[in-house]
């Protein structure tokens, strides 16, 4: 049996007080949700945007909690849901309603969309009550601490996992939370966050995952290799025995991470599996990379990353670590754009942003840590139009006209093509909110200023990141539509990432120009 954890845990979050009644409240404030836009994985497929462009509701129990989602119109209407306060087995209870699923001393996404829940004011603890989400989609879950989640003992919750994914989900966003156990499973505790049973295109960003024997996985048993599509980033593994994660199947991407005292391995990678590890900063653990308790061979592609203090097991039978000296053994093809921070600043960096209540701040590569910008300015002029189109019009030659377009996702009716076709009267969609689309050519291409025109009827773009494909270089970010100008830069491909957006965008032309 592996040891137990060694506990040092630190200050917890203090608890809010609690609301009367049912805790729930509606609320005037804007959450910070998705504040600094959706990343990795959790981009593709259509992308994430939980419960932007629906109702704010406050709630200080898990009862509010379900009861917020009991009270919607559909299962698949948008909701955010503001906490606040500790919650617990003492103040969550099953709320029945046709759109939702819920039980009492769990958290339970279960069978809906588009729910956004986030932790404002003095912070959100989840205390020995777990996060599940079942047969659900579009989810994103930010700026919350789960602690102490049990599989037996008691109270008991979520089969012991802080968050747990199961069933078909797909995209889900978890961002800025803290997940921590006391000890391994000889206590009662098991993963940190698990995903099992077809569960894909999910990312963990900015967020602290410390003193459990289990860090989480991707698929339940050797068999369960259906899941996968995972980015772990700029995340805090800290006093960790095993899983970190474990990966069965599938692809995940981890970059910029500081693992710090994996005990007795780290990442996982077995049955399959693909791992792309880049710029990690690994320290004062052992056998951080591998395959491990099993015969059935994982694979690996590593680059940038920092060894220090690293020790390394010798090979056999089924324990097979990656080092002394990692090198890889296959290649991983990442579809979305990507800022590496160098490996070396990597501890500083996710001290600074890393967890619940760290004000959401973000890396943008520079080894700085940022402030993001509000996903809501608030209420405009009255004479100000929504979007008020391009500005500072280009000169000369649109270099889109006769290129080639892809993208990420297409509502119905639309296609790539529109956006390089030259005609504001045909237009490109997301399937969602959030989605990229691509301009493409046979050869490399200068350009130095791109154009964003909207049909009509379009949403607002919130926010988006202009980005070069050929190497995940962020060129200009900003929002809404009109000409944007950066360094020029020789390409083959150029996407726009929708990452945040007020309705549907209707991307008219894509435009790009040398100058």
């Amino acid at each position: 049996m592996r040891r137990a954890v060694a506990v040092r845990l630190s200050a917890l979050l203090a608890a809010g007080a609690l609301t009367a009644a049912t805790g729930v409240a509606l609320s005037t404030t804007t959450a910070s949700a998705a504040t600094g836009g959706v990343t990795g994985y959790a981009t593709q497929n259509g992308g994430t945007t939980g419960g932007a462009g629906g109702q704010t509701v406050r709630a200080t129990t898990g009862t509010a909690i379900h009861q917020a989602l009991c009270s919607r119109a559909s299962s698949s209407t948008p909701i955010t849901i503001q906490v606040e306060g500790t919650i617990n087995h003492g103040n969550t209870a099953k709320v029945s309603g046709s759109s939702c699923n819920t039980a009492a001393g769990v958290i339970e996404l279960k069978q809906i969309s588009n729910v956004t829940i986030v932790g404002v004011g003095n912070g959100a603890v989840f205390d020995q009550l777990g996060i599940h989400i079942r047969e659900s989609r579009n989810i994103i879950i930010q700026n919350v601490t789960v602690r102490n989640v049990k599989k037996s003992g008691s109270p008991t919750s979520n089969g012991g996992d802080a968050i747990g994914m199961e069933s078909g989900v797909r995209n889900v966003w978890v961002d800025h939370v803290t997940l921590e156990a006391s000890g391994g499973e000889s206590e009662g505790y098991d993963g940190l966050f698990d995903m099992k049973d077809n569960t894909q295109y999910v990312t963990l960003s900015y967020s602290v995952l410390r003193n459990s024997g289990r860090g989480g996985l991707i698929g339940s048993s050797e068999s369960d290799t259906s899941n996968g599509y995972v980015t772990f980033h700029h995340n805090l593994y800290e006093n960790i025995d095993s899983r970190a994660p474990l990966l069965r199947g599938g692809i995940a991407h981890m970059y910029n991470n500081h693992y710090k005292r994996l005990n007795e391995s780290g990442i996982n990678s077995r049955a399959g599996a693909r791992a792309k590890v880049d710029n990690n900063y690994f320290e004062d653990s052992k056998d951080v990379l591998g395959t491990f308790y099993t015969d059935a061979a994982g694979y690996w592609q590593v680059s940038g990353n920092v060894f220090d203090n690293v020790t390394w097991s010798s090979r056999s039978g089924d324990h097979n670590p990656a080092g002394p000296n990692p090198t890889s053994n296959t290649s991983v093809s990442i579809p979305y754009g990507f800022t590496l921070d160098g490996a070396n600043c990597v501890p500083n960096v996710v001290a600074q942003t890393a967890g619940a209540n760290k004000g959401l701040k973000v890396s943008d590569g520079s080894c700085t840590p940022q402030s993001p910008d509000p996903t809501d300015p608030g209420p405009t002029d009255p004479g100000e139009p929504t979007d008020p189109g391009p500005t500072d019009p280009p000169v000369g030659t649109n270099l889109s006209l006769g290129a080639g377009a892809d993208g990420s996702s297409k509502a119905s009716g639309t296609s790539y093509g529109n956006v390089v076709d030259g005609n504001t009267g045909t237009y490109w969609s997301p399937s969602g909110s959030t989605g990229s689309v691509s301009v493409k050519w046979g050869s490399a291409t200068t350009v130095s200023k791109v154009s964003i025109r909207l049909a009509t009827g379009s949403g607002t773009i919130g926010a988006y990141r202009l980005l070069n494909h050929d190497t995940g270089a962020v060129l200009a970010s900003g929002s809404g539509a009109g000409t944007v100008s950066f360094s020029p830069a020789s390409l083959k491909k150029i996407t726009l990432e929708i990452t945040n957006a007020s309705g549907t965008p209707r991307i008219a032309e894509f435009e790009t120009y040398a100058s």
